[in-house]
């Protein structure tokens, strides 16, 4: 619960963790098949990076959790440094964050590295210093996922040396940086085929025959709306990205490379849920920025 004073009166918001719902799964989340594979065969590797990024509230925490859901065993030792603890987690050591013991994320860090463990998941990496553990962790033999606020995938690259890591280390202990936001998913009670304008029309490269809507009924509150879900943006760094990231090349040079390889956009993975369906076109506007050079789908 978050509150704070106003000029007429105070403003309260409230955020609500489902725990009876369980843990989602890679796909529950919205990957797609190949994403989701993707992230399986970076989560079997036995150390290196996982970064997840994105903006507060769109979801970065669900996935890691759904990422350690998957990868979890009795013979893995797992351990979390958290701020705070969302879910429960069985048979993992989770850590919470208390600055009034001077247990911050990279103290915490250096005491659960003599734990031994396989797998570290870090709540959010915010300084350089704890940035720096995670890096000399994934470069001794643990795998470590963590979140950074950036607006897409090769910003994170851009970001980590912004904050004093050098770019070698960068390239040599990162291994993929997922972006991702959260759009509203169409009622299925109320949902409706319809006929996009030109104007819709325009942002498709080969424009899709109907869209789908919700009319609005009892069971979304007239929202048209029910649930949510994510979409993603997956970069792998591979052995052309390496010296881009030494090289300290901006971001859009990293994004062009990588789409070239094969990523796909925030947005882009937005208009494919859009033709199949599951959300509009007006929520994906609403939550991407336009793509460099007006990649389309």
């Amino acid at each position: 619960m978050s509150v704070i004073p106003t000029s007429h009166g105070e403003r309260a918001v409230l955020r609500l963790l489902d725990r009876k719902q369980g843990l989602l799964g890679l796909w529950e989340v919205g990957f797609n098949r190949d994403d989701e594979k993707k992230m399986e065969d970076h989560l079997r590797r036995p150390d290196g990076i996982i970064l997840v990024t994105g903006p507060t509230g769109s979801g970065k925490t669900t996935t890691l959790y759904a990422a350690l859901n998957r990868i979890h065993t009795e013979e893995k030792n797992i351990i979390t440094v958290e701020d705070p603890i969302e879910y429960q987690l069985k048979g993992v050591g989770q850590v919470q964050v208390n600055p009034k013991i001077r247990l911050t994320f990279a103290s915490g860090l250096r005491s659960i590295l003599r734990q031994d463990p396989d797998v570290i998941m870090i709540g959010e990496i915010r300084d350089l210093e704890t940035a720096e553990i995670a890096m000399q962790a994934s470069l001794t033999g643990h795998l470590v996922l963590s979140t950074l606020h950036t607006n897409d995938a090769p910003s994170a690259l851009v970001r980590l040396i912004d904050m004093g890591i050098e770019p070698f280390l960068v390239a040599s202990s990162l291994t993929l940086v997922l972006a991702q936001r959260l759009v509203r998913t169409i009622c299925a009670q109320c949902k409706v085929s319809y006929t996009p304008s030109e104007i819709e029309h325009s942002y498709f490269a080969e424009p899709p025959p109907v869209l789908y809507r919700g009319q609005g009924c009892d069971k979304c509150k007239g929202k048209g709306y029910l649930g949510r879900l994510g979409i993603f943006e997956l970069l792998e760094i591979s052995n052309q990205i390496r010296p881009m990231i030494t090289e300290r090349m901006d971001s859009q040079r990293i994004k062009s490379q990588a789409v070239s390889q094969g990523m796909k956009t925030l947005r882009q993975d937005g208009f494919e849920k859009v033709i199949q369906g599951t959300t509009t076109l007006e929520e994906v506007l609403r939550v991407t920025q336009k793509d460099y050079a007006d990649i389309s789908i």
